[in-house]
């Protein structure tokens, strides 16, 4: 009797000084703590700064993604300029019939364990979903709260010139895309059923010579998808949405002030009953919500742009000016490099292996033909949007060293109130813009991370149904936790995705060139 109270003691124990400490702290405070406390190690890892003297120090994770990306881009002729055309005909489905010709070769290696030939019909299966909802389903994991929060963090340290190596890391970007993502669907795998599982764990494992090495690179990979899932792909989507409804609800007079947790536990609710379904539930959700606030927030900022059409030619000059003479914002051009550079690595993915996993699931016999479509995601999410958020921040003068000070939780209420000085009503269209793309983000970043889980930890209905569990309680403590602690978390997880795909996808450059080379020779011979 006596060891079973001692054994309910135990387990009260914790609780109850959680209970304690919650009301003395509040539950939200609680929660921030004991996740930096947890995360702050792995996070200074990853972004050690190698110090050049001068009080110039780079984050090292910058090397490998900005030298891959100069690599692919040389290696492949500069498909991310030359290829935009052909991408933009394979999503309007000028091409379909070659995937659906008899005559045509297939493409694709013979794995031992499973599927004859990857990217074929496999027992009658094709993919999952179509060329445009594979776009969609990658584009809800980046285009969203990396334009809008990372953009306003990016500008309010490193000033308008970081907007200028944020479009040079989208424009580099696209080539790294295409490469992941051509590899993604070359390598990935059909079950029986028809369901697909790719990435960067599949073309790691399959498609590097040293086998040992692949296992090991694509563990890791996995590891850090699941991590990513739960930092960059939700906690931090969540936080910063319930930033904003705070803020338009009043701020420290809002019912919701200090209930984050309140508000996470109805976007697990619905996140919940989104994932059950798989890539195709997911991807029939995207299609709809990604164009439609694509569209109404690529709107409001040309409005922004063009009602003070005077300032355009003035902001541009800002950004030239910014990105080779700052105004020690950031100290100096560098530290404007790197900011820019991180941000548009948090907000595009390429390099990171993440959307790989999203177009592996593609309808299609090529795989160079996702790889294409694949590199339109960069230049749509960093070129476009990110440039304009960036131009409607500094037309409205929110780029002032005054906010270089700012935290992280105050970026997104910047970009808030820019909109806010020139469409009156507009933080409240933000705002649910903002929900959802938060929303469309979560669901496909659950899909990547439930991957990474699957390659890990099996493919059983028991297995998936544990990750979208965890995944869920994460939604709650991303809502809960401090921008300080999510966003280091988030950042760190991306960054360490990049480093095993990276080393990747450089070894398994000439596989792609392959593959792009039996695409372009359909292509030609439907053209004849």
């Amino acid at each position: 009797m006596k060891k079973y109270l001692l054994s309910i003691f135990t387990l009260i124990l914790p609780v109850l000084t959680f209970a304690q400490e919650a009301a003395d702290k509040g539950v939200d405070q609680i929660i921030d703590e004991k996740f930096g406390a947890a995360t702050g190690w792995f996070v200074s890892f990853i972004f050690y700064q190698i110090d050049f003297g001068g009080g110039v120090k780079v984050f090292w994770v910058l090397f490998p993604l900005i030298l891959g990306a100069l690599y692919f881009t040389v290696y492949f002729k500069f498909i991310n300029f030359r290829g935009i055309l052909t991408s933009i005909n394979i999503v309007r489905g000028k091409y379909d019939d070659i995937d659906h010709h008899e005559s045509m070769p297939v493409a694709g290696d013979p794995t031992p364990g499973g599927d004859s030939i990857e990217t074929a019909a496999i027992e009658g299966h094709e993919g999952e979903v179509s060329h445009f909802q594979a776009l969609t389903a990658a584009l809800s994991a980046t285009v969203g709260l990396g334009n809008i929060a990372g953009v306003a963090i990016a500008v309010s340290i490193g000033g308008a010139g970081a907007t200028f190596w944020m479009i040079v890391a989208g424009l580099l970007g696209m080539a790294s895309k295409f490469v992941e993502c051509t590899l993604g669907v070359k390598y990935r795998d059909i079950d029986e059923n028809g369901t697909v599982y790719g990435g960067p764990m599949y073309y790691l494992t399959k498609g590097l010579k040293n086998k040992s090495l692949g296992k090991v690179l694509a563990a890791l990979f996995a590891v850090f998808v699941i991590g990513g899932s739960f930092g960059g792909g939700n906690m931090f989507q969540v936080n910063q949405a319930f930033q904003l409804v705070e803020n338009i609800t009043g701020g420290e007079a809002s019912f919701i002030h200090g209930k984050g947790w309140l508000f996470g536990l109805v976007m697990a609710v619905l996140v919940g009953i989104v994932i059950i379904g798989g890539i195709k539930k997911i991807a029939k959700v995207t299609d709809k919500i990604v164009p439609f606030m694509v569209v109404i927030y690529v709107a409001a900022s040309l409005f922004v742009i063009f009602a003070n059409f005077n300032m355009i030619g003035d902001a541009f000059m800002q950004i030239f000016n910014g990105a080779f003479s700052p105004e020690g914002i950031a100290g100096g051009a560098i530290g404007v490099l790197v900011q820019g550079f991180r941000r548009a690595a948090f907000s595009n993915e390429a390099g990171v292996g993440s959307a790989s996993i999203a177009h592996s699931a593609v309808k299609t016999k090529y795989a160079a033909s996702e790889g294409m479509v694949a590199l339109l995601e960069p230049f749509i999410d960093t070129v476009v949007v990110c440039t304009m958020t960036a131009l409607v921040l500094i037309i409205t003068g929110n780029v002032t060293a005054a906010n270089a000070g700012l935290n992280d939780a105050q970026a997104i209420l910047l970009t808030s109130g820019a909109f806010e000085s020139a469409i009156s009503w507009f933080p409240y269209v933000l705002t649910v813009a903002v929900v959802l793309f938060a929303f469309s983000t979560m669901i496909s970043w659950s899909y990547y991370g439930f991957q990474g889980w699957a390659y890990l930890f099996g493919r059983s209905k028991k297995m998936e149904y544990a990750y979208k569990v965890i995944f869920c309680l994460f939604v709650i403590i991303g809502a809960a936790a401090s921008l300080g602690s999510v966003i280091g978390f988030s950042d760190a997880m991306i960054f360490a995705m990049m480093v095993p795909n990276m080393i990747g996808i450089v070894l398994l450059a000439p596989k792609v060139k392959d593959e792009l080379n039996k695409y372009m020779a359909a292509i030609k011979a439907k053209k004849e």
